[in-house]
C-alpha cells in the first residue's frame, strides 16, 4: 500500500513501483474504476486482455469475429 498526498487540481504521481509493474510510460492512457468505493486503475492493454478473454468464453479459438463481420457486410452490399 502506498501513501501519498493529492495535489491541486485533484493530480496524484502514481508510484514508480505501480508504473513499473503496470508498465505505464509517460503519455499512456490509464483507465479508473470507482468499485466498491475504492478506485481501481488499469491500462487499456490489461482492459483489452481480460475482454478478449471473456470474448473466448463465447467465440471458439477457430472463429474469426472479423471475418464473420466482413462477410455479413459483403452480402448486405450484394443485397443492396
Amino acid at each position: 500500500m502506498y501513501a501519498m498526498k493529492m495535489s491541486e487540481g485533484g493530480r496524484v504521481v502514481v508510484p514508480a513501483e505501480i508504473r513499473k509493474a503496470l508498465g505505464l510510460k509517460d503519455g499512456d492512457t490509464v483507465l479508473w474504476e470507482l468499485v466498491d468505493g475504492e478506485a481501481r486503475l488499469t491500462t487499456k492493454r490489461e482492459r483489452l486482455r481480460r475482454t478478449q478473454e471473456w470474448v473466448r468464453q463465447y467465440v471458439p479459438a477457430e472463429v474469426s469475429l472479423v471475418d464473420e463481420l466482413i462477410a455479413e457486410r459483403r452480402a448486405e452490399a450484394e443485397r443492396e
